[in-house]
C-alpha cells in the first residue's frame, strides 16, 4: 500500500468517525490540522512526513472529550489495519499523545512539535473563534463563558508554539482575535 493510499484511508476513516460532530472537533478541523502540518513540515524541512501526516489525521480519534477509549485504541486499530509497522505506530502515538494543550509539555521530536503547532493554529484566528463558539454551543456554554476561553487558552497559544513557521502564521491570527475581542466589548458596552 502506498503512503498516498494510507493517507486517503485515514481521511476516509476520520470523515466517517466525525460525521455527526459539529462542535469544532470534526473532520473539517482534522483536515485543517493535516494541511497545517504538511505546510509546517515542508517549511521546517521535516523528514518523517508519513508520521506527521498520520498523527495529524488521527490526533483526535481518541480525544477524551469525544471518545471513551484507552491507549489510543482507535488510532492503533487504524494503523494496524493499514499495516503500519509497530515502530512507526509507536512514533505516531507518541506524537498524538503530545498534541493536547492540557498536557502542558513540549514534544521531544520535530514531528511532535509540528503536529502540536498545527492543531494549535486551528484554535486561533477566525476559525478558532468559530470553533470556540461551536464547541461552547454544543456543550451549553454561554457566549460569555466562550469569551473567557480566549483568556484561559486561545490568547496563550501564540507564545506556546514550537516552530518558526507556526509562530509566523500565528501573529496575524492572534491579532485578529484581539481585534475581535475589542469589537465584542465595544458592542456589549464594556470597554
Amino acid at each position: 500500500m502506498t503512503n498516498e493510499q494510507i493517507i486517503q484511508n485515514a481521511i476516509d476513516y476520520i470523515t466517517k468517525l466525525f460525521e455527526t460532530n459539529s462542535g469544532g472537533h470534526d473532520a473539517a478541523h482534522t483536515l485543517r490540522v493535516y494541511r497545517n502540518a504538511c505546510l509546517l513540515a515542508e517549511a521546517e524541512g521535516a523528514k518523517d512526513t508519513l508520521v506527521i501526516a498520520l498523527a495529524a489525521l488521527l490526533h483526535d480519534v481518541d480525544d477524551y472529550k469525544l471518545f471513551a477509549t484507552e491507549n489510543l485504541a482507535n488510532a492503533r486499530a487504524f494503523l494496524r489495519e493499514n499495516e503500519i509497522s509497530e515502530e512507526m505506530t509507536e512514533q505516531i502515538c507518541t506524537v498524538i499523545e503530545g498534541v493536547s494543550f492540557h498536557t502542558h509539555k513540549k514534544p521531544d521530536s520535530l514531528a511532535g512539535m509540528i503536529v502540536q503547532d498545527a492543531d494549535r493554529l486551528d484554535a486561533i484566528g477566525a476559525v478558532g473563534i468559530g470553533r470556540t463558539f461551536a464547541f461552547g454551543g454544543e456543550h451549553g456554554r454561554s457566549m460569555e463563558s466562550s469569551i473567557q476561553h480566549f483568556y484561559d487558552k486561545l490568547l496563550l497559544l501564540k507564545d506556546l508554539l514550537n516552530t518558526d513557521a507556526a509562530r509566523a502564521i500565528a501573529q496575524r491570527r492572534h491579532a485578529f482575535m484581539e481585534t475581535f475581542l475589542a469589537e465584542w466589548y465595544e458592542e456589549i458596552g464594556e470597554m
